[in-house]
């Protein structure tokens, strides 16, 4: 990379909320067209870091500069007329709006008498988005565009701005393999324009992928700056962590007599003729890619949408499963894909959402709920899963992500079921707490309990399954087993399998 001059300069910067020190005294620099890649455990600091610097918040001590002169932002507006835009997880977008509509919202081009001059606005933003490498319909709604397209809308809306650094906060969570490699893509080319990139992950072969330097932060504190020749997956981990940790660690487990058996289901639509089992003591992966039909399948076993055709059977009874109170009756947990939208109530508190799935059986007279009961058994979960929290008053939106998931797992864990399925497991959570889910599944098959685990992240699918089977169109068309999943060109065959329609 040639030399170029530094862009932003924060010195000293440390933050503290009510009962929290978030930030401690932390330097950290960006130089213009530089990438860099910040990791850390959930609570390490990153976000506030990048909120102080984005305007959301102001900082308590220290000092930060923009190309030589004092930066103290004093909303996000204010940031992004400076030339510093976000990009959060959850796009800032309207999703009614067109994409030129929403690239240039409260900032349109104006005719004489004041209205909006659509043509030099399609026209501009067209513009926009072949700088970016990429032919998007301007015309066209942004929410009948697929998650990639309307990323690639957001970072247009920040070239407009005329950005000169952009914050992307965990960008990959929501895409496919395919569509990463055009974001990787989008952004060399905004580094050739001199433009600098945060890139804040969780996946480390990503970060490690796109980085110039990795800055790693812990307990709110920066710990270690790598340059990206002189960074391992290993060395990064323990940097983050404080200690070294176990990447999917599996444990043998006894595998029985089959818990699940899925024959012949289908949709009427999409999903057609899917049959799989999962035994006992056995963990089967599903892998595919976004779109390929595996949430769909996760969702008819648990009763969640209709299935027009197929049956399921739990212990080798057929079970009538036309709800996801069937589903549990009969001894199936779903950890759903989204967890703050499907799988807790935010504004209630830890022990209210661990014992949703068990309240019938925690209620006394005139279904009063125990609050001894919740008190019991939030406190016995909370231990056995490492639950992170003040207590269990605390408002679940206020845990991590990781914890937020433990409390998940915790709540159907509360029913003892005979299946587990696991949905996108450690999506958005930091690899401390993917190691500590990964161990709960292994200890959980180890004590017999069947589990089905979707996952968009082949290293987790190939390191924590007895069996894979991959979907592609809303079809199985492969399966591996562990002896298979150990073969060198393991994961290309996967890839292999789950592109095998893609074309059609």
């Amino acid at each position: 990379m040639t030399e170029q001059p530094i862009l932003l300069k924060a010195v000293g910067i440390s933050k503290q909320f009510p009962g929290v020190r978030a930030l401690r005294n932390v330097d950290f620099e960006v130089v213009a067209g530089e990438v860099i890649g910040l990791v850390g455990e959930n609570g390490a600091g990153k976000s506030t870091l990048m909120k102080l610097m984005s305007g959301v918040y102001p900082f308590d001590t220290g000092t930060i500069e923009l190309k030589g002169q004092p930066y103290r932002p004093q909303s996000p507006a204010d940031a992004q007329a400076l030339g510093i835009s976000t990009i959060y997880q959850e796009l800032a977008l309207i999703p009614y709006l067109t994409v030129a509509e929403n690239i240039f919202l409260n900032r349109e081009p104006r005719l004489a008498l004041g209205l909006i001059n659509y043509s030099k606005m399609n026209r501009d933003s067209e513009e926009l988005l072949a700088q970016l490498g990429t032919k998007i319909p301007v015309t066209r709604q942004l929410n009948s565009l697929p998650i990639a397209a309307q990323q690639m809308v957001e970072i247009a809306k920040a070239i407009s701005r005329s950005a000169q650094l952009i914050i992307m906060d965990e960008p990959t969570s929501s895409l496919a393999s395919s569509d990463i490699g055009v974001l990787f893509a989008l952004i060399k080319r905004l580094k050739e324009r001199g433009i600098a990139v945060i890139f804040i992950g969780h996946r480390m072969e990503e970060v490690l992928g796109i980085a110039d330097r990795i800055v790693v932060m812990r307990d709110g504190e920066r710990v270690g700056t790598l340059p990206i020749e002189e960074a391992s997956e290993e060395q990064i981990i323990r940097l983050m962590v404080g200690r070294k940790v176990e990447l999917y660690p599996k444990q043998a487990a006894e595998i029985t007599t089959p818990i699940l058996e899925v024959r012949n289901l289908s949709d009427g639509k999409f999903i057609q003729s899917v049959n799989l089992t999962v035994r006992r003591g056995e963990i089967v992966g599903v892998a595919g890619l976004i779109g390929a039909g595996r949430t769909e399948v996760a969702r008819m076993i648990f009763g969640a949408d209709p299935k027009s055709t197929g049956q399921i059977l739990i212990d080798g009874v057929v079970q009538k499963i036309e709800s996801p109170i069937h589903a549990v009756k009969a001894g199936i947990g779903l950890i759903p894909e989204d967890r703050k939208m499907q799988g807790l109530v935010l504004d209630m508190d830890v022990k209210e959402n661990i014992t949703l799935s068990i309240l019938k059986w925690i209620s006394g007279f005139l279904g009063w709920v125990s609050g001894t009961k919740q008190r019991e058994l939030g406190n016995d979960y909370r231990r056995r899963l490492g639950i992170q929290t003040p207590g269990l008053w605390q408002i679940t939106r206020n845990l991590s992500g990781g914890n937020q998931q433990k409390v998940v797992i915790a709540k159907w864990l509360c029913m003892n079921p005979k299946l587990l399925i696991l949905d996108e497991p450690t999506r958005g959570i930091d690899i401390g707490a993917k190691a500590e889910v990964h161990g709960l599944m292994s200890q959980l098959a180890a004590q017999g309990m069947g589990i089905l685990m979707i996952s968009s992240e082949l290293p987790e699918i190939m390191g924590m399954s007895d069996r894979v089977i991959v979907m592609c169109n809303g079809h199985i068309t492969g399966e591996f087993t562990r002896q298979e999943l150990q073969q060198p060109n393991a994961q290309e065959a996967i890839i292999a399998r789950a592109t095998q329609f893609s074309a059609t």
